[in-house]
């Protein structure tokens, strides 16, 4: 018999186990993630400071490190999450003091681009948590663009996860910066004890080939799989920089 797929609106989002997802990925700071931050953290310092009016986290989850690393750049982050549990998340650690454990994050943040605010509510306070799904961003509306283990991660739809992709894409204006992180080769995969959440399993090629058509100064690098973090059965991660690719002439 024919496994069926899992698409993203199959899914309770609602439901998302942030607590679990938060103890087993970010209450310490893993290499991967080091290795994350300074890959972005390069690209940021390509930009020049409040240069970029509007940033976009786009699926922001509870993640806080790539809204830490758009702070130096952007003068409002918009951190679009359509789960209602990531939503309060992100709500409460902006209007209350952030967890304690995030400020390891923020450390690195800061020690990789200096013109990131000096405390982690500083650097926090540009963001505008905005609940919705990314897909009803209009096209073209923000400078700068970042999604972090978000294609790849919300649904067992290639098709589905290429759309998602080109909406990333799409959301700046042309010649607006993209900035990216894939779990590479990411299963279907549980979180906490018992939930389980799909996954769409990509590579360095195929990130490629998705993004190669719709952008300029592509750039596609893979770390390899982090054993301090649980076994999602992933092997590691694919990192994205780009252009949203300007029209002829």
């Amino acid at each position: 018999m024919v496994k069926r797929v899992t698409r993203n609106d199959d899914v309770d989002w609602d439901s998302w186990p942030v607590q679990d997802y938060l103890a087993e990925n970010y209450r310490d700071l893993h290499p991967s993630d080091a290795a994350v931050i300074a890959h972005h953290s390069a690209v940021y310092r390509g930009i020049e400071a409040d240069s970029a009016a509007r940033t976009v986290e786009f699926g922001a989850g509870p993640n806080l490190y790539p809204l830490l690393l758009a702070a130096a750049a952007s003068r409002r982050i918009d951190a679009v999450e359509a789960s209602a549990a990531g939503v309060r998340y992100l709500v409460g650690q902006i209007t209350r003091r952030p967890d304690a454990s995030w400020e390891q994050f923020h450390a690195l943040c800061r020690e990789l681009n200096p013109d990131l605010p000096p405390t982690l509510p500083e650097a926090l306070a540009a963001v505008n948590v905005v609940h919705s799904d990314v897909r009803n961003l209009k096209p073209g509306t923000y400078d700068i663009a970042s999604m972090n283990f978000v294609a790849e991660g919300v649904t067992e739809d290639f098709t589905e996860f290429a759309d998602f992709c080109r909406r990333f894409a799409h959301s700046v204006r042309p010649g607006g910066r993209l900035i990216a992180a894939f779990m590479e080769n990411m299963p279907t995969y549980r979180i906490g004890p018992a939930s389980q959440w799909p996954g769409c399993p990509i590579d360095p090629w195929v990130v490629t080939a998705v993004f190669a058509p719709l952008t300029d100064d592509l750039q596609v690098t893979r770390i390899g799989a982090d054993a301090s973090l649980p076994d999602y059965g992933d092997s590691g991660m694919v990192l994205l920089s780009g252009l949203r690719r300007m029209p002829p002439g």
